[in-house]
């Protein structure tokens, strides 16, 4: 089953997107939608980001593909392909956006022509035995430069690792969600929404979001049964700073994993913490899911867990071979959507396929909902084979 013809239009989602129609010959096609940032141009709705991308695939990806004749399984080598076509290290011929594009439908038609799920066709790619339902990190409130901008945490989240399935994953997290509106309320703050669904509250320390997001769950009568997860953005200035904020954030409060807890560049107080705790230490913009990156991260054992975000890396081979690194070192693998998402489900197949136990794709509302129903949707096809990750979230294949 060769491709056929590769179309790229544009998409409005909860930003401008470019949605891409792949077809093949034997008369199949398949859809991705992918993020495009805004770069400040004005083009066909107003963003002259998804007009380049549009035209790279169209007019350069898409035509190469068909005269190569590849057969829609071939996904590294297609990867590969459209790699040496754009010739840079970091994709500045073609764009991430467009590489990526192509690459998630091409692993869709993948899928299709082998007759299996999307989620057990990755696995097939990546080698992975056992497909495992992910531990949902919901961002339930969003501080720092997402929303109020007076918080050092951007991300407060809930992580359901007391749960037996997906499903009460997802009614534990509902749960939570819902009564932390009335708490909010009742202290007399706003419950606005921010990105991702999450509720920005006029609050000024850490420390109130902590204590919001454990009254919540008590209130919901999860005690011991949901932890809580931050994401920080601090600067190398206050390193000596953090150590402290973190260490009574653990002692108080449910806390099990911490991302970006430092800069990106501050190698040594991420080592120097790493040596101090036992908790999930997650790298997003201290690894941006690059290879090279991950790698001085495991030499320098400066976290313990890849924030794993398709769109950083280009492709979907790519993607297998940065979890595939960081599982043999002993991290973790934790998937992430980007702020302000797209609604196409791919990243609930990817990371039930890579059986990486975690992923984080914001409030159980708006446009996150698809990805969880999408879980639920895999479990049910499962059955009694359907693993949930719980406790295990960390390191599920070793469980």
């Amino acid at each position: 089953m060769s491709i056929s013809r590769v179309m790229a239009e544009p998409h409005s989602d909860t930003r401008r997107t470019v949605k891409l129609d792949l077809h093949t010959d034997a008369d199949k096609s398949v859809s991705a939608i992918v993020h495009e940032d805004l770069d400040g141009g004005k083009s066909v709705h107003n963003d002259l980001g998804v007009l380049t991308t549009l035209r790279k695939i169209n007019e350069k990806i898409g035509p190469a593909l068909v005269a190569q004749n590849f057969d829609v399984t071939r996904q590294q080598e297609i990867d590969q392909f459209m790699l040496a076509l754009d010739g840079t290290d970091n994709k500045n011929v073609l764009g991430a956006n467009a590489i990526l594009g192509v690459s998630l439908a091409v692993c869709k038609a993948g899928a299709v022509r082998k007759g299996l799920p999307l989620y057990k066709y990755i696995a097939e790619l990546a080698g992975i035995d056992k497909v495992i339902l992910p531990v949902p990190a919901f961002n339930v409130i969003n501080g720092g430069s997402y929303a109020c901008k007076k918080l050092a945490v951007q991300e407060f989240m809930i992580l359901p690792v007391g749960a037996q399935t997906f499903a009460e994953a997802m009614r534990m997290g509902s749960d939570v969600y819902h009564h932390l509106k009335t708490v909010i309320q009742k202290r007399r703050l706003d419950a606005t929404v921010g990105n991702d669904g999450a509720y920005a509250p006029n609050i000024k320390k850490d420390k109130e979001g902590l204590d919001l997001l454990k009254s919540a769950i008590e209130k919901a009568g999860y005690t011991g049964k949901i932890k809580i997860g931050l994401r920080t953005k601090r600067s190398q200035k206050q390193a000596r700073e953090l150590v402290k904020h973190y260490k009574w954030s653990i002692e108080g409060y449910p806390v099990v994993s911490i991302e970006d807890g430092f800069d990106q560049d501050d190698w040594e107080h991420w080592g120097k913490f790493m040596g101090r705790t036992d908790l999930q230490l997650v790298g997003d913009d201290l690894t941006v899911t690059n290879p090279k990156r991950i790698q001085t991260a495991i030499d320098k054992k400066s976290c313990n867990c890849l924030l794993l975000k398709v769109n950083q890396i280009g492709s979907v081979t790519e993607s297998i071979e940065a979890a595939t690194l960081s599982r043999k070192n002993g991290w973790g693998v934790m998937v992430s959507h980007r702020s302000g998402e797209t609604e196409d489900t791919f990243i609930a197949d990817l990371v039930v396929g890579l059986a990486a136990g975690q992923i984080k794709t914001g409030a159980p509302c708006r446009s996150e909902l698809p990805k969880y129903e999408r879980f639920k949707q895999i479990e049910e096809e499962l059955g009694s084979d359907a693993v949930y990750a719980g406790v295990h979230f960390r390191n599920p294949q070793g469980k």
